[in-house]
């Protein structure tokens, strides 16, 4: 009797550890499908880094999109804006500016920009203004 409790009891053991380890390989499957999937740039790179941004107006500006999400915008050395950023999609870039650099009538809050890199190679920005600039990547 006690060898067939034995039994019995390592049979059901035995038809319970399949049904466990396929709700451990669910779970993990999920949190797999969960990950975002990493940002890229127009041109197809991880965005932070160091970019020449050419204003519509010829204005050059240096601008460094830091892997925390902050970046800092320079023009001759001087520090002319900071904030945060985003890449959403390769041709969305999205950027709110800290409060200390938004201009006076504009209400800050997050903007976004649609990338693209053209035929010819030229990467342009165009914020929701319609202004175009040209990025170019200074990483070295």
């Amino acid at each position: 009797m006690k060898k067939l409790i034995f039994v019995a009891s390592a049979a059901i053991l035995a038809s319970c550890s399949p049904a466990a380890e396929e709700e451990v390989d669910v779970v993990a499957d999920d949190a797999v499908a969960e990950a975002p999937a990493p940002s890229m740039a127009a041109d197809g790179q991880p965005p932070a880094g160091k970019y020449r941004v050419t204003s519509s107006e010829g204005e050059v500006f240096e601008e460094e999109l830091r892997p925390d999400g902050t970046y800092v915008s320079t023009q001759n050395g001087e520090v002319v804006e900071t904030g945060t950023w985003d890449q959403k999609t390769p041709n969305e870039y999205c950027y709110t500016v800290d409060a200390e650099y938004v201009e006076e009538g504009e209400t800050g809050g997050e903007r976004c920009n649609t990338e693209q890199v053209g035929d010819d190679g030229v990467w342009t920005s165009t914020n929701p203004d319609g202004e175009t600039a040209v990025v170019e990547r200074a990483d070295g």
